[in-house]
């Protein structure tokens, strides 16, 4: 029997394929509707859609008796998670580390940089044709803590040494060791917090890490403080983050909230120093080229029998 490859990307329009599977192209469709492209039984790898409502992602999985491997392509596979119950055991869940790092680096620097020179009471001012002058921070002889120091913390480090930053410090479930210096585990955050001036977030997002961002975290953060979110939304607790900037005490610019969508009258709309993106650190010109290199790379793995990058776990592993 031929194994079938559930592509959300036509397959036409992904060179190197290898030969072998049949591929077919499901993306859930428009309406999150769309037919199943064939016998759910004979899918062996399902790469999930991007950027469709999680309903629609995990549809599938609940049918695919058979798969072997499920391929994300987003960093973080928290929206798979909870329905791996629903596969049999040895499926190999794949997430897409290599693809986004760029992307969600520069919008981590960017949302860094506009917060604190103003840029969004520059966006307003014009809006109303005034000159809106006045000294504001710059990024340059800051202290910078990155929460979460996978790839994209490190390519998030990479982008800020030139801006001339005092000091990164770097922090991560575990400690380590890497070029740039010491990563310190999760155990000494409270210490390294009152150092920062920026805090960017990059964690993924896990049981422990769920509101890490509490009302003590923020806490310990020193005044005038800004807190960057490109994680996850639930990383922070919005209400003891509202509390701080309500009282002006840090600001915060975030890509990802809690709850997302942020609906239209949410108190973080309005919320004093607050800037907001619309959980857009994946979604540029960047993604399209990485994303099939990457399924292109997995999949050639994946028909000479050789191992696969980026396995987050194997259902029916211990620990899985």
């Amino acid at each position: 029997m031929t194994a079938e490859v559930w592509l959300p990307i036509r397959p036409d329009e992904i060179d190197g394929l290898p030969e072998g599977p049949r591929y077919l192209f499901w993306d859930g469709g428009d309406d999150g509707d769309q037919d199943f492209p064939g016998d759910p039984a004979r899918c062996a790898v399902y790469v999930v859609p991007y950027m469709k409502p999680h309903p629609v992602r995990v549809r599938p999985l609940e049918h695919l008796g058979g798969v072997q491997v499920v391929q994300t392509l987003t960093a973080g596979v928290d929206d798979v998670m909870g329905r791996l119950d629903a596969l049999p055991p040895g499926v190999r869940l794949c997430n897409a580390r290599g693809v986004h790092e760029a992307s969600t680096a520069e919008l981590a620097l960017t949302l860094t940089l506009a917060a604190l020179r103003g840029v969004p009471d520059f966006v307003r001012a014009q809006d109303k044709g005034e000159w809106l002058g006045g000294f504001r921070p710059a990024l340059a002889d800051r202290n910078v803590l990155i929460v979460g120091y996978g790839a994209i913390g490190a390519a998030t480090e990479d982008r800020l040494v030139p801006f001339e930053v005092a000091r990164v410090a770097r922090v991560a479930r575990s400690a380590r060791t890497t070029a740039r210096g010491p990563v310190h585990p999760l155990a000494e955050l409270p210490a390294l917090l009152p150092e920062a001036d920026v805090v960017i977030l990059c964690t993924p997002l896990t049981e422990e890490t769920r509101h890490l961002v509490d009302a003590g975290f923020l806490a310990r953060m020193k005044d005038g403080a800004l807190l960057v979110n490109v994680a996850r939304g639930p990383v922070v607790d919005t209400e003891a983050l509202l509390a701080e900037t309500r009282r002006g005490r840090i600001t915060a610019a975030l890509d990802v909230t809690d709850p997302e969508p942020l609906p239209a009258g949410h108190p973080l709309w309005q919320a004093p120093g607050v800037l907001i993106s619309p959980h857009v650190g994946g979604p540029t010109s960047a993604f399209l080229p990485r994303a099939k290199r990457l399924v292109t790379d997995q999949l050639t793995r994946f028909v000479n029998g050789e191992p696969l990058r980026n396995v987050i776990l194997t259902t029916g592993a211990s620990g899985a």
